[in-house]
């Protein structure tokens, strides 16, 4: 090949003259080692026709003259497809089959090979108008028109061999459907050339060898200049209205030193980025300018824009301990640089989702201390549940923090979240289409010095139909085939050639973003193809080693230069990088997406994983591989699909989805672990997806993916997919996944309120399992065994057995190093300690040496510390009591614990019924009533109502106590034990005041009932002394003593000295 010395692009050796811009080659000089030719995808329109009775008119006149007429027709529809820029494929009989877009694409393939369709039949006309005057005939055709892929050789100068395929079958289909004479398009090509044409749609067609009827349309006529495109929504210059809006949010962070939310929303292409710049230029040089992306790989990169906030504060060289450090220097809290690490993949210690939250609100809060903070985050309709949970959290909790959150969405965020941001500090910015004299001056800034004829930005301005991305895409275009010049002096576009006449009229405004960009792809050379392709496998953003090892070896010495020349065609741009290897990042979502549609499925599957082992080996000298495993595991995942697509898998496919498996199945545990179940549940159900169902590895996911599904409380789901594990271990005779699917199916039923004997045979499952899972040292197994044994004894408020069951099951949690389970059975623990029988001093014991353990998961930790509140009220040390509350609650209010801090209500009231201030009591407990009744939450309101009953009641305030008390009779479940007590043992003494002895009494003796049930000695000397209240106003005292003898003895053997000291006092008084 030779290289033009003026435009730089190859010929054919025997060229004397540049075929693309007509300049001498004879001091070109040889290109080196020439690229093999590869096979790509390609999008092309086929048009199909053929001639009709040609047997009939073989019998009318004479074999030469048939000969004649057929040459005259077959030059003269071959001379309409050439005159459009189509090539004919192949005659097939009396057929032509003519492609448009071999060699080379163009933005308006579908319009042109529409165009010589009708000119085909127009030319057929005048052609008939000499035939009969010769021949004494005329003939007839019908054409068939399909735009579909088709896969063809990325050397333009190669002989094409067409292969057929669905497109080509499809436009032969519709040919045999038309009518005489006409012409019918598909649906793909109407699409494309819709505003350039006149159709009439006609009713579906059953096609031979389609399942489905296929759209089709009739063409009138084709009279159009431009084939245009469906509406697109949203741009970016134009934009006053919404800067002003972002000047005035900006304002409020910086004088208010306050957090705000604005979500930009349009579709691609509408100035999301171009307007967010705009901000970031105007006021980033006073502020701390962060930026992170979510990316499109299925759900699961949950806080990846937390790692790529975080990374610009770190280098990619450094080792982990090093980057944990830098972490610990920028926040100055040991607590938050653990979680954020943990987060970003820098440590494999697991926190629970809402210590994570915390972490990242601390982290932007420790930033925006020394200066305001502009924390960017793109393409947030690809956020996971969580992360969004994570921008809500930062901004309902951030105090004295002047940050503004700048995020980026499409449509589909809104879809999905139709209140999205529903908070009064929180702005939605919907970015409407550019006006016409907005996108005008699109085009005049683009192309600075230089000017283009009004019909040519006109042209422009009706194809870009508000859209900023079609206008830059157009006059890239143009760029590119060099009818407009750049001015190597000068930063703008100098001057513009074959816009004039015949030549400018051949330059049609593409229809759709897809048709342009596939046609500005066909323009670049060879190697700058080689050299996307890789870059286009790797992802949206991607870095410039990845590309060079990824590249023909042939050409991995020019990918630099080769990067820098798609960057000047703004295919990609250069991208800000901690690394020191040069990053770049396509240009847009569509230009990325258009080239990795064009790659073939095996040539996509086998960069898929060629990218997998660079980044191993590059995780392998860094040990910082734990934060892309879902990244990789997703890379792998796509090989897969496409190998299967192929055909059956051989042994390197099923291996590569093995692989894909363990990467995305470890990362789905580590969600788990953090309580991440949605992106959890994504991960499991991907990497069940990809093995064989006689893959032992499936197997032993199936239980693992049960749990999750039920832990996000989709019950059918995850009845279905444990009777799979279950079934499914039965047939392979692994008798401990089969228990521990049984086990979960159990757990299944308790949250799921099934009905039947739940309790006693979850007992009977468990107490056979658990001999099975010690044989084999299953300790994970253990501890759920043990534990739902323990949910089956908390849940009839037997507190002393649950208390050892649970118990149990922490032993086999820390054998297991399950931290979530730790945490979960901490805090089971800590209550079935206060509630149960076991002593105060006792209790306390043991929840000092809990939390002196330590626990990942803060909320556990909170909760703990509330009980150990109680337990120190109770031993009459309230001070301290007092203390721990304000701690515990206080921690639950930092995580942003909404529902788990109000529920610590509870513990505050219960701390103050034994030290006595109950109208400072009722004060702070208040709100938290307040939360629970607009959060519709029961299950905390029913004891906290009743708990306030008590308080007012004990205040003199009878009939505000009634109505507590019918709020927590209403908000009570009827399996609700301790709630079901409470609520009837402290309505019985204000109905008894009231008159209403007999009613009282009833309600009185049916709490005792309730409560002996359990083994609370609270509860059961709560209802008790409630009872003597009653029993005293009905003047049976005898009867009253007793029964506060038997409560004193109760709170005497829990180690309750208030409440024993208390009773002890009354039952002198009675007498």
């Amino acid at each position: 090949m030779l290289i033009c010395p003026a435009c730089r692009e190859e010929n054919p050796p025997k060229f004397r003259l540049c075929g693309y811009c007509g300049a001498a080659l004879g001091g070109a000089a040889l290109a080196p080692a020439p690229l093999p030719v590869h096979e790509v995808r390609k999008t092309v329109t086929i048009v199909f026709s053929d001639l009709k009775d040609s047997t009939a008119l073989g019998e009318r006149i004479d074999t030469e003259a048939l000969h004649e007429v057929k040459e005259r027709y077959f030059s003269t529809m071959a001379a309409e497809i050439v005159r459009h820029g189509g090539k004919v494929e192949k005659y097939i009989g009396d057929a032509i089959m003519a492609v448009f877009g071999l060699p080379k694409a163009h933005e308006d393939d579908a319009l042109r090979a529409v165009r010589a369709a009708h000119g085909m039949r127009v030319a057929l006309e005048k052609l008939n108008e000499g035939l009969r005057r010769r021949y004494g005939v005329a003939l007839a055709n019908r054409t068939g028109i399909n735009t579909g892929e088709v896969v063809a050789n990325d050397d333009p100068t190669a002989d094409q061999k067409l292969a057929t395929g669905d497109a080509v079958n499809v436009a032969a289909r519709l040919e045999q459907a038309a009518p005489v004479d006409q012409i019918y398009l598909g649906e793909t090509t109407w699409r494309l050339v819709r505003d350039a044409v006149e159709v009439e749609a006609v009713e579906p067609l059953a096609l031979k060898g389609k399942s489905e009827r296929v759209a089709a349309y009739r063409l009138v006529s084709a009279n159009g200049l431009d084939g245009n495109v469906r509406r697109v929504d949203t741009p970016l210059t134009g934009r006053d209205e919404e800067l002003a809006t972002l000047a005035q949010a900006w304002d409020e962070v910086i004088t208010g030193r306050v957090v705000r939310l604005v979500t930009v929303i349009g579709d691609a292409g509408m100035g999301k980025s171009r307007l967010i710049h705009e901000v970031v230029r105007r006021y980033g040089a006073s502020a701390n300018v962060l930026r992170g992306r979510c990316l499109p790989y299925g759900d699961g990169i949950t806080f990846w824009p937390l790692v790529e906030m975080a990374s610009a504060h770190i280098s990619a060289d450094e080792s982990p301990e090093q980057a944990q450090a830098r972490l610990l220097e920028l926040t100055g809290d040991a607590d938050v640089a653990a979680r954020l690490a943990s987060a970003i993949g820098l440590s494999s210690v697991a926190y629970p989702l809402h210590e994570l939250n915390w972490a990242a609100r601390r982290f932007l809060q420790s930033l925006a201390a020394h200066q305001p903070v502009i924390a960017v985050i793109d393409d947030i309709h690809w956020a996971e549940q969580a992360f969004l949970e994570l921008l809500e959290h930062v901004l309902d909790e951030a105090r004295d923090s002047p940050i503004l959150l700048l995020a980026s969405a499409r449509h589909e965020l809104i879809e999905e979240h139709p209140n999205w941001p529903d908070k009064p500090n929180a702005t939605r910015l919907v970015l409407r289409p550019l006006t016409a004299a907005a996108a005008e001056a699109v085009v005049s800034h683009l192309l600075g010095p230089a000017s283009l004829p009004a019909s040519v930005v006109e042209r422009i301005v009706a194809a870009a139909e508000g859209n900023p991305l079609y206008v830059e895409q157009m006059l890239a275009m143009l760029v590119d085939s060099r009818a407009l010049q750049h001015d190597d002096e000068a930063t703008g576009l100098a001057g513009m050639a074959g816009l004039a006449g015949e030549a400018g009229d051949e330059i049609v405004v593409p229809p759709t973003i897809r048709a342009l960009l596939e046609a500005r792809l066909d323009r670049l050379g060879r190697e700058e193809r080689a050299t996307v392709e890789p870059a286009a496998v790797v992802g949206l953003e991607f870095p410039q080693p990845a590309v060079e090892s990824l590249a023909p070896a042939v050409l991995r010495p020019a990918v630099p230069k080769h990067l820098a020349s798609l960057s000047h065609k703004h295919f990609i741009k250069p991208a800000r990088s901690s690394d020191a290897d040069a990053s770049f990042r396509f240009h847009h979502h569509l230009v990325r997406d258009t080239v990795y549609n064009g790659l073939l499925k095996r040539a996509r599957a086998t960069l898929h994983i060629e990218f997998v082992r660079w980044q191993d080996r590059i995780n392998a000298e860094t040990e910082r591989g734990l934060e892309l495993e879902e990244i990789l595991g997703y890379h792998l995942e796509q090989a897969h699909r496409y190998l299967s697509e192929l055909g059956p898998l051989d042994e390197q496919g099923v291996a590569i989805g093995a692989d894909a498996a363990r990467r995305l199945s470890g990362a789905g545990k580590r969600a788990f672990a953090r309580g991440d179940m949605h992106a959890a549940a994504n991960l499991h159900r991907r990497a069940v997806a990809l093995l064989d169902e006689s893959d032992p590895e499936r197997l032993a996911l199936l239980p693992e993916l049960g749990e999750i599904l039920m832990e996000l409380g989709d019950f059918a789901e995850a009845r279905t997919v444990l009777a799979q594990a279950q079934a499914a271990a039965e047939r392979a005779t692994n008798r401990r996944i089969a228990a521990s699917a049984q086990l979960l199916r159990m757990r299944v039923r308790l949250y799921s309120a099934e009905p039947g004997d739940w309790s006693d045979e979850t007992l009977r499952i468990a107490d056979s399992a658990i001999p099975l899972f010690e044989s084999e040292g299953a300790h994970s197994e253990l501890a759920r065994a043990w534990r739902l044994i323990g949910l089956v004894h908390g849940s009839a408020a037997r507190y002393g057995q649950s208390t050892y069951a649970v118990s149990r099951s922490m032993v086999h949690a820390r054998l297991a190093g399950d931290e979530r389970l730790i945490s979960r059975n901490a805090m089971g623990l800590s209550i079935s300690t206060l509630l149960g029988p076991t002593p105060v001093l006792e209790a306390i014991a043991r929840c000092e040496r809990m939390i002196a353990d330590g626990l990942s998961d803060r909320q556990a930790q909170s909760k703990i510390i509330c009980c150990l509140a109680q337990l120190h009220a109770m031993n009459a040390d309230f001070d301290q009591a007092r203390a721990l509350c304000r701690r515990g609650r206080g921690l639950l209010r930092e995580l942003g614990q909404g529902v788990s801090a109000a529920s610590t209500g509870i513990d505050l009231l219960a701390v103050e019924l034994l030290a006595g201030d109950l109208a400072a009591a009722e004060r702070e407990v208040l709100p938290d009533f307040e939360f629970l009744t607009r959060a519709g939450e029961t299950y905390f309101l029913s004891t906290i109502a009743a708990m306030l009953s008590r308080v007012v009641r004990d205040q003199g305030r009878d009939d505000d106590a009634l109505n507590y008390s019918k709020i927590a009779e209403g908000a009570t479940a009827a399996d609700d034990v301790e709630s079901q007590a409470l609520w009837r043992s402290v309505r019985a003494p204000i109905i008894a005041r009231a008159g209403d002895l007999t009613e009282a009494e009833s309600l009185a003796r049916s709490a005792v009932g309730l409560s002996q049930k359990t083994d609370s000695p609270q509860l059961q000397a709560d209802t008790l002394s409630e009872l003597a209240a009653v029993q005293i106003l009905t003047g049976r005292r005898d009867e009253a003593r007793h029964a506060i003898n038997a409560a004193i003895a109760l709170c005497q053997a829990k180690g309750d000295v208030v409440s024993a000291a208390r009773l002890t006092d009354w039952a002198a008084k009675v007498g």
